[in-house]
């Protein structure tokens, strides 16, 4: 079985980078929505201002998502699971999923993971299931191969 608290820190560390990196976008585009008043303003000049302004505000919502994943994932208790719930590694079709928080795939130890949120619909068919119990998604019948 995984080192579950390796899981736990390589989801922190890739959704603390993905943070970082939003929060640089979000500075360089609140510097670019910054207008020098002491000089007369062309038209454009206003118009780039005000749309780098818009999307440093589609930012600050980013920043806030990703924020909340960490929050999350630092709460979440990793331990042994016998059914799914919050903090389960979950094997379904031979795949691997983590109950915390979505994210992209990530690799650990050679095998392919991704995160799924609690807030997810496919979470809602998952909740309780224990090893071996068949669950309905989407019409699909999913069997939960393992649970940890």
């Amino acid at each position: 079985m995984m080192d579950k608290n390796l899981i736990k820190e390589t989801m922190l560390s890739l959704e603390a980078a993905a943070f970082q990196s939003a929060r640089e976008e979000y500075l360089d585009y609140v510097a670019d929505a910054r207008l020098d008043r002491s000089e007369p303003i062309e038209n454009d000049e206003q118009a780039q201002a005000e749309t780098a302004s818009d999307f440093s505000e589609a930012l600050d919502d980013t920043l806030h998502d990703y924020g909340d994943k960490l929050e999350t994932l630092r709460k979440i208790d990793f331990g042994p699971k016998a059914t799914v719930t919050a903090g389960a590694l979950v094997r379904l079709s031979g795949r691997d999923f983590v109950i915390a928080v979505s994210t992209g795939r990530f690799t650990i130890d050679g095998r392919e993971m991704m995160g799924i949120s609690t807030m997810a619909p496919i979470f809602e068919a998952l909740e309780g299931a224990r090893t071996g119990e068949t669950v309905e998604f989407k019409g699909r019948k999913l069997v939960v191969e393992d649970v940890a």
